[in-house]
């Protein structure tokens, strides 16, 4: 009797820990989770976009890779809210990360104020050069900005499942969102 008491109890207990992490919040909370933990998912997207940027040579690419394994590992959230309807549901969450799309509007505005600084011996524009500044601004700075998301979600069947992340999303997770 003690043995099957103790079965049933284990079933509700595990039953009850499935139900309370099956919730929009939860679900967003592992999603940004497994940014700060470099999970294999969130690294090989990460490698993909690597390795089909065309502009980079491959220690650019590399120093790329290690510049955003480090931007991921910092970043922080905050839910805010959770509303469901039904089947549908929005999480509102504040996350902060490096503030890159400053460093990008800088680099912009000193390429367009000093081109001499981007030229190669024969006087025109080095692209080489460029992205190695931009990369040491982006590797130097320690601006850091906050964004708020709200994460919609649906229910398929018992489970809540991320929708696809809009580029206005995916651009404020990698800090490059113009604001």
């Amino acid at each position: 009797m003690k043995k099957l008491l103790t079965i049933l109890t284990t079933l509700l207990l595990l039953t009850g820990c499935e139900t309370m992490y099956n919730t929009p919040t939860k679900q967003v909370e592992f999603f940004l989770a497994d940014y700060q933990t470099l999970n294999e998912d969130v690294m090989d997207d990460l490698d993909k976009v690597v390795q089909e940027e065309e502009l980079f040579n491959s220690e650019q690419r590399k120093r790329y890779r290690e510049l955003m394994k480090k931007h991921y590992q910092e970043l922080v959230y905050n839910v805010k809210e959770e509303e469901i309807n039904a089947d549908k549901a929005i999480v509102t969450v504040e996350i902060e990360v490096r503030d890159y799309a400053k460093v990008f509007e800088q680099a912009e505005k000193e390429l367009n104020d000093h081109p001499e600084k981007f030229q190669n011996e024969k006087g025109e524009y080095d692209e080489e050069k460029y992205l190695n500044y931009r990369l040491e601004q982006m590797e130097k700075t320690k601006d850091r900005v906050k964004y708020t998301m709200e994460m919609n979600l649906t229910k398929d069947g018992e489970e809540w499942e991320l929708d696809d992340l809009t580029e206005e999303q995916e651009d404020k997770i990698h800090g490059i969102y113009k604001y």
